[in-house]
This record gives C-alpha cells, structure tokens and sequence, in this order.
C-alpha cells in the first residue's frame, strides 16, 4: 500500500501539470467580438391618449405622457417617454389657422431640425407615408450616431401641423439601441395611423 505523503506528493505534482497544461501562453490569446446587452422588448400594446389636445391617437402602455416643461412649450407639446428604453418622443403641434405664411415657416423648421442632425449623419431617408385618416406624413430614418434616429411630420396645410422625433436619454451606440429604434418606429407607425384632428 502506497505511503500516504507519497500520494499528497504525486496529488500535488499532477494537480500543477494540469493547471500548467490549462494555461495558454499570451501569443494564443484571441480577443473575443464586442458583444450588445440582450434588450428584451414587451409585446405591443395600445392606448387612447386622454382628453384636452386638438389631436387624438393611440400610443404604447409601455409608454407614459409628459407635458413638454421647456421654456418654448406651447400648450399641446408633450413626450411620450418609455421609461424602461429611456426613448423619447417629442411631439410638437401648431394651429396654423389658415395662415400660409406660418405653414410654409413650420414645413421650412421641420426640414432644417431633421437637416441639423446632417453633421453626425451617415443617411437620411425620407419616405411619404399615406394614413387611415386620408393625410399624408413625411418620415426621416436617420443613421448613424445621431441623437434623433427618427423624425416626422404631418399636417392638412389649413388648420394642424403635427410634428416628432425620437430620442434615446441614454449615451449608448444607435447600434446596440437598433432594436429599441426598430421597436418605438413601429409604435409611431402606429401613432400616425390612429392620428386624428379634431
């Protein structure tokens, strides 16, 4: 029968082969891809907006409404703010009261907030979408590293410019945030589809 201290010896002496056998030297070492946090993203889900706005459409339950606080807030301007994705949709609204002057000024502002963003900018697409209501929306999807990825507009050019754009209060890449992006468009879609001026 073996010696007891013979075999804590050959115990010890496999036990640093092994963990000498484990160890790669640094000239085998590849780094690993960057990797992005998993997001797992709720199911859709709507809801009426309440009372009091010249305007009326549905927007996500994983969403709440916020009177917009800035200094240049008009009185229907709110966010829609998803406080689990920390997105933003900034929604601005202005009577135009059958005054062209002041429509041809909104269309012009909207056309250069978008155009700000032209800098930091890989591609802007513009598209022109037809909604239930008969009207008509002009979407920008912007790429690149951007603070807005998604803008839009509408307006019946007599009486309601209708306006937004999508921020991220967060300072993470718009490539790991893609799938929150893709997630709020569709929810915008949504919102300009059940649109309506009163």
């Amino acid at each position: 029968m073996p010696d007891s201290s013979l075999l804590r010896s050959l115990s010890a002496v496999l036990a640093f082969g092994l963990l000498l056998s484990a160890c790669s030297s640094p000239a085998d070492y590849t780094p690993k891809p960057k990797g992005y946090n998993r997001i797992d993203l709720p199911a859709a889900a709507y809801q009426p907006l309440g009372p009091g706005h010249p305007y009326a459409f549905e927007y996500s339950r994983q969403a709440k409404v916020l009177r917009d606080s800035s200094y240049l807030a008009q009185p229907h301007w709110i966010n829609i703010y998803y406080p689990k994705l920390q997105a933003n949709v900034q929604i601005t609204y202005m009577p135009i009261r059958h005054d062209q002057k002041l429509f041809n000024k909104l269309l012009e502002d909207a056309r250069k907030l978008t155009a700000k963003h032209q800098i930091k900018a890989s591609a802007i697409d513009e598209s022109v979408i037809k909604m239930p209501s008969g009207l008509r929306a002009a979407v920008f999807e912007l790429s690149g590293e951007v603070p807005s990825q998604f803008q839009f507009y509408t307006t019946d050019s007599t009486t309601h410019f209708f306006r937004g754009a999508l921020y991220f209060r967060t300072a993470t890449a718009n490539d790991s945030l893609a799938p929150v992006i893709d997630y709020v468009k569709k929810d915008v879609a949504h919102l300009l589809n059940t649109l309506k001026f009163k």
